[in-house]
Parts: C-alpha cells; structure tokens; sequence
C-alpha cells in the first residue's frame, strides 16, 4: 500500500488544502485600541504580496516558452498575467475607500514598515528588465536578498526575447546578445529595426510584440494608480520607513520596461 492510500491519512478538506487557518490567523493588527480600517489595509496588501508571487510564477513559465521559441504558449501566458494586472489595478478601487482620517489612525502603527520593502515587486522589475544594483544592497541589509540576486544575474524577459529574434534569423547585433544580465534594459536603434520587420512581416509575432506593451502598459497603470492613491491619502507627505511617498513613487512612472516598442511607434 503506497504512502498515499494508507488508511490513516486523513482526509483533505478544503480548509487543510488551503490552509484556511493558517491564512486567516496572519492578519494582526498592531493598533491599539485596534483600529477598524487597519484590517483592510493588511488584508490588501497581503493580496498584493499573493498576486506579486503568481505572476513570478506565470513569467517564469512565460520566459521558458520563449526561450523554446513556443509562441502560442507565450500568448497565453501574457495573457493571464494581464488578467492579473487588471485585478491587481482594481483593488486599489477598495483602499481607496480608506479616508485620509482612517489611515492616519493607525499609520504611527506600521514603524518603518514600508512597500518600498516589496521584494516580489522587486523581482517584478528583474524580470522585465528594470534592474537596479541599489535594490540589491538594500534588501541585502534585511537578509532577504537570495531571490533577487538570483534574478539580478539572470537574462531579462527583454533580452531572452531579444535572443529569440536572433534565433529567428534577426540582426541582433554581439554586443546587444553579450550585453551583461545585470544591466537594465536600454533601447537599441538595431533592435528596433528588427522589430520593425516584425511588424511588416510576421503578424503573428507582433501581436506577441503588442501583447508585451500590454503588460508594460499595465505595469505603468498599476505604478500611475499607485501614486494617485498615495496622494490622495497622504498628499506629499514622506512615506513610511523613511521612504519619499508619492515624490518617490511619481519618479517611476511613464518608464517602460521595453522602450524599443514605445520608440518604433515613430518609425512604422
């Protein structure tokens, strides 16, 4: 009888499988007497952390497909992940119904808590290729830095795609493929001409092309989203932790993580 079957395993429940309890004993509010307002703030939050970690899940899969050159799988995986950026836009309709007055009765609560410390979302931006040395050191200071190293010195979303048109038989100039992992992505006039054939000659793969400026776009509307809720919360206060808040936070929007698709906009 194989360890699976044994008689005295027990039986699994939706509550064993999802570890209900578990999850639902990790919200605890440190605001005393407790606040209303500060459950929701660590229940969305904690929902974000959730949603960060399936889309590592689904560009990890994404990156696979495009380093095996399987388009179709590739679109279908870009567009879970934009399902998924859409919920991940949407929630903040729900702590927006947070007043100014309702955060700040419990804000002195969170220390030097701060989602700047998103290592998830620092990963996010590894991956599509917005890299950043400076992240790096700094989560190196919380311990935390295993995962993003392993993403620093791995190719970007960007440059495994780039890769893929050479294979394609694509001009992509040595020095573009033998560029270091660990810099961030910057535009390539070579790139751009290849991309541009693309475009006027291979539709399907530019629908591939176009399915990656939705996912840059979405990035760029959660990030645009992002701030508005700051400000509207706390105006141009500092944030958290010492962090600049909404200053900080409007020096990351309209940055794409893949410029040659913005650039060729102009050239087609």
């Amino acid at each position: 009888m194989s360890d699976q079957t044994k008689p005295h395993d027990k039986p699994v429940s939706y509550g064993s499988y999802l570890k209900i309890p578990e999850l639902l004993s990790l919200q605890r509010t440190r605001s005393d007497p407790v606040e209303h307002d500060e459950m929701l703030f660590i229940i969305i939050h904690q929902v974000y952390e959730l949603w960060f970690k399936q889309l590592l899940h689904e560009l990890d899969r994404l990156v696979e497909h495009v380093d095996r050159d399987v388009q179709a799988m590739e679109e279908h995986q870009l567009k879970r992940i934009l399902k998924i950026l859409k919920t991940l836009v949407a929630q903040l309709d729900v702590l927006e119904t947070m007043t100014p007055v309702e955060f700040l009765s419990f804000r002195s609560f969170l220390g030097s808590a701060s989602g700047f410390e998103s290592a998830q979302f620092r990963e996010l931006e590894f991956v599509l290729g917005q890299k950043n040395e400076a992240h790096v050191e700094r989560f190196r200071g919380l311990g935390i830095v295993s995962a993003l190293e392993r993403r620093m010195n791995e190719p970007s979303l960007w440059a495994r795609f780039v890769a893929s048109l050479a294979r394609r038989g694509y001009d992509i100039p040595t020095d573009v493929l033998d560029r270091s992992v660990r810099q961030p992505t910057e535009s390539s006039p070579a790139v751009q001409d290849a991309l541009i054939e693309v475009y006027r000659t291979e539709p399907d793969l530019a629908g591939f092309c176009e399915l990656l400026m939705d996912m840059d776009e979405g990035i760029m509307e959660w990030r645009y989203r992002h701030v508005m809720m700051v400000m509207r919360t706390i105006g141009t206060k500092g944030g958290t932790g010492g962090s600049e808040g909404a200053e900080y936070l409007r020096s990351t929007l309209f940055k794409p993580a893949f410029p040659d698709l913005w650039e060729i906009r102009t050239r087609l």
